[in-house]
């Protein structure tokens, strides 16, 4: 029999050793946490020896490693697709090379391969929002917060500039003087007539979205889907944001998504990055504040009209616990 294995959401593994199973759960206190992360645990014997489960917590740059590595290949998915639609359609964006379905398809499996990449070490977070509101809801480190999102926004910075430099030729002939034409590539911007105030409140519906579903999807008593397929399913709930919130100002979900693409841009040409399509205002806030506010609202939808109200689970993936193993029968 192989080892068990059980994964929890602070990217914490544990093997059980062959002839045990996970009975009941219980927390580790937080100066326990703080202070090691190795910790054996004793199990009940099965026959004459005795046995140790070693709970290891997978280290602080492993995981943002792998968040960056899972943002990078978001954004070669994501800015990619975008890219190919753009370019191959220019200037109508639709064309033998993809339309706006395609966009949306696009990011929705490049996060879902993202996520299979990244979620065994970090969670695959992948986004800022989404990192706050663990925080805030789920008991995620608050020391881990600004290292994820730095992870976070490298890799996203990371992905846009190889997807600038490898579609170079094909922006250079149909936009050589990169304007806000092709800037939609790499970054959103609210589409002609929507207001500010519009693609503020539309960022912040969309993130809410977001956020409440993966709560849902991740919680142990709320039927979450197999580990295998959650991802998935998270791309297809991208998609589906895509496909009904994309109209107003790009759906952009993700304030590392958005905000290093366009420094990426600005660095190779693009003066206007920063500005709205409609104007001179600024709007490289609104994709930033906008998500971390869904975020959080999304987060406290779930916890306080869903989760409050579900049956007690005897083990929650999303929190650090001690797992006791007894012998299989």
């Amino acid at each position: 029999m192989k080892p068990l294995t059980v994964s929890f959401g602070d990217a914490t593994q544990r093997r059980a050793e062959p002839g045990f199973a996970p009975r009941r759960s219980r927390r580790i206190p937080k100066a326990a946490q703080r202070s090691c992360d190795v910790v054996t645990l004793p199990c009940i014997p099965s026959g004459k020896d005795r046995r140790a489960v070693t709970v290891r917590r997978t280290p602080l740059l492993g995981e943002c490693s792998a968040e960056f590595f899972g943002t990078m290949l978001l954004i070669l998915f994501g800015c990619g697709v975008v890219a190919q639609v753009v370019t191959g359609g220019f200037p109508t964006t639709t064309g033998a090379t993809g339309d706006y379905n395609s966009i949306a398809w696009g990011w929705g499996l490049g996060v879902a391969m993202a996520v299979y990449v990244a979620g065994r070490l970090s969670g695959a977070h992948l986004n800022p929002a989404v990192t706050v509101a663990l925080a805030t809801f789920k008991g995620f480190p608050v020391r881990k917060i600004m290292p994820y999102i730095g992870a976070q926004v490298a890799g996203a910075f990371v992905g846009a500039l190889l997807v600038r430099f490898t579609y170079s030729d094909a922006i250079n002939r149909v936009d050589p003087d990169h304007t806000k034409a092709t800037q939609g590539i790499f970054s959103t911007s609210p589409d002609i007539g929507v207001s500010l105030f519009t693609a503020f409140f539309d960022q912040v519906i969309g993130t809410a979205i977001l956020v409440a579903v993966i709560f849902a999807l991740t919680s142990a008593v709320n039927n979450p889907p197999m580990a295998n397929t959650g991802p998935l399913i998270i791309g297809l709930l991208v998609v589906g944001i895509g496909l009904g919130w994309g109209a107003n100002a790009g759906y952009a979900i993700n304030p590392a998504r958005d905000f290093a693409p366009r420094l990426a841009s600005w660095l190779t040409g693009y003066h206007d990055a920063w500005f709205s399509t409609n104007g001179p205002e600024m709007y490289f806030w609104v994709p930033i504040i906008a998500p971390l506010m869904g975020g959080l609202i999304g987060g406290a939808l779930f916890v306080f009209c869903i989760e409050k109200f579900l049956p007690a689970a005897i083990t929650n993936p999303a929190e650090i616990g001690v797992v006791e193993p007894t012998p299989l029968r």
